[in-house]
């Protein structure tokens, strides 16, 4: 049997997930990328298991997803902000951080939804200085989101918490996503010890990671214990069926789609 090829992120709220796959599952190839470029390669089979955004799950609904496990916030996020030079009913261009894509639907949806107003969309690559775009606001993610302070944009947007303020919910932001190539593997035992491991080595892995950040190493330990969630219960799945929902209503994905776990039998075992 080939190697399994597992492809996540390289942002600070997946480390915990992670941090000890290799040793679990040392069998396995660990790829690193952004959250869009994960969904593709996932899409045309170049990846068996992908951590990716929830919305390409709903684009494409032929995967199992591995359950217990997610990236989700139930109020600020801290890592998905929207930096403005205007108040947000007045936000009329957004440049998207090229990694985003579950948060450009969801900016989508809030800016809809909660201000009845669309906006022009651009790519700002990974590379680029976001107090340099031109357009009205800018959507960071991930660890650049953490780190950006803008003072040229004189609001700021979390858009964890907007959410939460709009549908009383948490948010989930991607999750294990298992290709029908995978579908015979047993596979969540590997990735519940992972995420059981990882969430007790949050004090190693904030110690580690803060240097190479530019953060502090108190504040990421807060990020990762208290900020960010790695459960997939109740009520995130009822999270996840709202955002269904707002994204069939605004025409962003097709009717049809739904989540389907994989090996969940193995998963109740393993915790």
């Amino acid at each position: 049997m080939q190697p399994l090829r597992v492809g996540a992120v390289e942002y600070l709220n997946t480390k915990p997930l992670i941090h000890n796959l290799n040793s679990i599952a040392p069998d396995w190839e660990l790829i690193l990328k952004v959250p869009s470029l994960l969904a593709s390669d996932l899409a045309q089979g170049k990846l068996d298991v992908g951590l990716i955004p929830v919305v390409e799950h709903f684009r494409n609904p032929i995967y199992r997803i591995i359950p217990g496990i997610s990236i989700a916030s139930n109020g600020p996020v801290l890592s998905v902000t929207l930096f403005s030079k205007v108040p947000w009913p007045k936000i009329r261009s957004v440049a998207l951080d090229q990694g985003s894509r579950t948060s450009v639907s969801l900016l989508t949806i809030l800016s809809r939804e909660l201000h009845q107003t669309d906006f022009a969309p651009s790519t700002l690559s990974m590379d680029a200085d976001p107090s340099l775009v031109l357009e009205d606001a800018v959507l960071l993610i991930g660890d650049r989101a953490m780190k950006a302070c803008l003072p040229g944009f004189p609001f700021a947007y979390d858009l964890g918490q907007e959410w939460q303020d709009f549908a009383s919910l948490p948010f989930v932001y991607a999750f294990w996503a298992v290709h029908p190539r995978a579908f015979s593997r047993n596979l969540t035992k590997a990735f519940a010890l992972a995420k059981k491991y990882g969430q007790k080595s949050v004090g190693e892995i904030a110690q580690h990671q803060a240097h190479s950040l530019g953060l502090d190493a108190g504040f990421c330990r807060r990020y990762l214990s208290h900020i960010i969630h790695y459960n997939l219960g109740s009520k995130e799945l009822a999270g996840l069926e709202l955002y269904q929902s707002l994204l069939l209503k605004h025409g962003l994905i097709a009717e049809g789609t739904s989540i389907e776990f994989h090996n969940p039998r193995h998963f109740a075992k393993s915790c």
